[in-house]
């Protein structure tokens, strides 16, 4: 196998190598996060304990299953992560409306959201499902803010990984998630 030069091991670079066929690129690259992605996926497991069965190496493997063969340019790192925590996130859902079909016939409950997926209480099936759906019509309405309020429930990252991810500023992510904090609290009010 080809030596990855050190000074290639930025992960822009190594995608872009990968991009282009390089094999010892994409080695490079799973050797550099995959620590911090098995790290998202248990952060994103520990919220469900008891409720799924995946451990988080199944987790993330799923999910770079998906992922990788499906040729994406992947642009930057930011691209890469949020594709990742996307993937992991429809892994979940999945995982989520199978066992509410098997428990509940299908159906769907009610809840109040209060954070973005970070030291809260554990949640269960159902939330999951119902937050998952508020948090899509706030992807329309606001796919930035989406996009934050995802990175952090889902993904399990914090304010400053996410500003760093998408490039804007830590008071831009925490805004976000206070608005989508709100508005999904009203959108689930709403629903009643």
């Amino acid at each position: 196998m080809p030596q990855v030069d050190p000074a290639a091991r930025d992960l822009t670079t190594l995608l872009k190598a990968w991009r282009q066929g390089d094999g010892a690129a994409f080695s490079a690259l799973l050797d550099q996060v995959y620590d911090e992605l098995k790290l998202m996926a248990a952060k994103r497991l520990l919220k469900f304990e008891g409720e799924i069965t995946l451990s988080a190496t199944d987790l993330l493997h799923e999910a770079l299953l998906r992922v990788v063969p499906g040729g994406i340019d992947f642009k930057n790192r930011a691209h890469f992560f949020a594709t990742l925590s996307l993937s992991i996130r429809a892994l979940l859902i999945d995982h989520a409306r199978a066992r509410t079909a098997d428990k509940r016939g299908g159906g769907l409950v009610r809840v109040t959201w209060t954070g973005t997926g970070r030291g809260g209480a554990q949640a269960d099936m159902s939330d999951l499902l119902t937050i998952e759906q508020a948090l899509s019509k706030l992807e329309q309405l606001d796919p930035r803010c989406g996009q934050v309020v995802h990175l952090s429930y889902f993904g399990g990252l914090e304010q400053q990984e996410i500003a760093e991810l998408l490039g804007i500023s830590v008071s831009s992510v925490t805004r976000d998630i206070r608005f989508a904090r709100d508005w999904i609290a009203r959108e689930l009010r709403d629903e009643r």
